[in-house]
């Protein structure tokens, strides 16, 4: 596959102007799957999958509010122009300065274990809270991404609600909130089972719940045989669940629905150089100067991304087979690889040094998990708005990877 422009944008001037590796983000995409799901009351970004202050921004002027899961999340989101009644934090902890944050700028907590209840309730008592229960099952596109069940750290188990209850009075807290997320790449049979686990839980809170929360999930079609999810059958099987628990606790309730990479993921776009094409006995490499310190994905979950070229000037002819990596010292640093760290080929046009990789797919969990590893500085971030482009963040100076490192002056003996 060629691809020679993102948004209407030429991918070589992009390259020229701004270097590489870049990341690069169609606005007119994030703003279709906001539109995507408009069937719900309520939509609240999980900011988790790209926090860029940019990014908060555009689904910000969207109307669309924002989960936070730490006081460094928090702090962007007000950075980005966000009220504190319009922001949820959600953990399964409060570390001291979460804690301080939430108490100091009243924001609403969805509790992800019975201690938080207790330690919110020290603090804050008189308040409201969520709480997100773990049904005892989960589901995900990787085992790393399954939020449910008892190998899952995440949520208060089903059968700890009734404890929980009890806290929560004991603290003077109040639960309005019902949430409850598996995993990442839900399917219809999953998501069937969620919403009856959580009308389940939600009719042991009673009369003072005001909300439930669908969580996130939604799955993104990442390899060609991917299919998009069904959103009008998946906000219908959640709408219905709210009209079913309306109607036997006798009052109005808010939906909420909670989408990360189904927002972003499609938008972004990681453009890379070719630095150098290698014969390993059966194998051609075609090594980019981008690696997993810029996409974490392929080598934590064995994770798919569509790949094409853009010439950088004259066109070759032909497809081979390569396998796709990047610079650091690790042979894990491969970004065609299954989960197990398995190498895969990809059928690539012919290409060489100096051309162009694009990986597709690359607006979620990919910047926001990227590091510093073998001392890297992190790529520049570009949005794409009605044809132009804006640098949303500059790319990372050698000065800026050692500004925050003191050596010690250690007096002499």
């Amino acid at each position: 596959m060629i691809t020679e422009q993102i948004a209407g944008v030429d991918v070589r001037s992009l390259a020229e102007q701004f270097g590489t590796p870049a990341y690069v983000y169609d606005r007119r995409k994030i703003e279709e799957r906001i539109s995507d799901l408009n069937a719900f009351p309520v939509i609240r970004y999980a900011q988790k999958a790209n926090s860029n202050l940019a990014i908060l921004d555009v689904v910000r002027q969207r109307g669309v509010l924002l989960d936070a899961v730490s006081a460094g999340e928090i702090h962007r989101a007000l950075k980005a122009g966000y009220k504190p009644s319009e922001i949820v934090y959600t953990s399964d902890i409060f570390d001291h300065e979460t804690l301080k944050t939430v108490s100091q700028l009243g924001i609403h907590v969805n509790c992800g274990s019975p201690d938080m209840i207790s330690q919110y309730g020290a603090v804050c008592p008189n308040r409201s809270i969520t709480l997100r229960i773990n049904p005892g099952f989960g589901h995900g596109h990787s085992q790393k991404t399954n939020t449910g069940g008892e190998q899952s750290k995440h949520g208060i188990w089903y059968e700890q609600l009734p404890e929980c209850l009890s806290r929560a009075k004991s603290a003077s807290l109040t639960i309005t909130g019902m949430h409850m997320h598996i995993g990442s790449g839900t399917d219809f049979q999953h998501l069937s089972q969620v919403c009856s686990a959580l009308e389940q839980a939600a009719l042991q809170v009673g009369p003072t719940l005001t909300t439930i929360s669908a969580g996130g999930g939604l799955p993104t079609p990442y390899a060609p045989d991917d299919k998009p999810i069904d959103i009008g059958a998946y906000s219908d099987l959640w709408l219905n669940t709210r009209r079913s628990l309306e109607r036997k606790l006798g009052k109005k309730l808010s939906l909420e629905v909670e989408p990360g990479r189904y927002l972003v993921a499609e938008a972004g776009f990681l453009i890379s150089e070719i630095r150098a094409v290698k014969q390993m006995g059966t194998n051609v490499f075609y090594l980019l100067n981008a690696g997993f310190n810029n996409l974490a994905r392929p080598i934590l979950y064995g994770a798919y991304h569509s790949m094409s070229i853009c010439y950088s000037k004259g066109a070759n002819s032909g497809h081979q087979p390569v396998v796709v990596g990047g610079p650091l010292c690790e042979s894990g640093d491969i970004f065609t690889q299954s989960d197990g760290g398995f190498v895969q080929h990809r059928e690539l046009p012919i290409a060489q040094v100096g051309d162009f990789v694009v990986v597709h797919c690359a607006g979620a969990y990919s910047f926001s998990m990227s590091s510093n590893y073998n001392s890297m500085p992190l790529a520049c971030e570009i949005l794409i708005d009605a044809g132009k482009p804006h640098l949303i963040r500059r790319r990372q100076t050698l000065d800026d990877l050692t500004g925050p490192e003191i050596i010690p002056c250690y007096e002499s003996v």
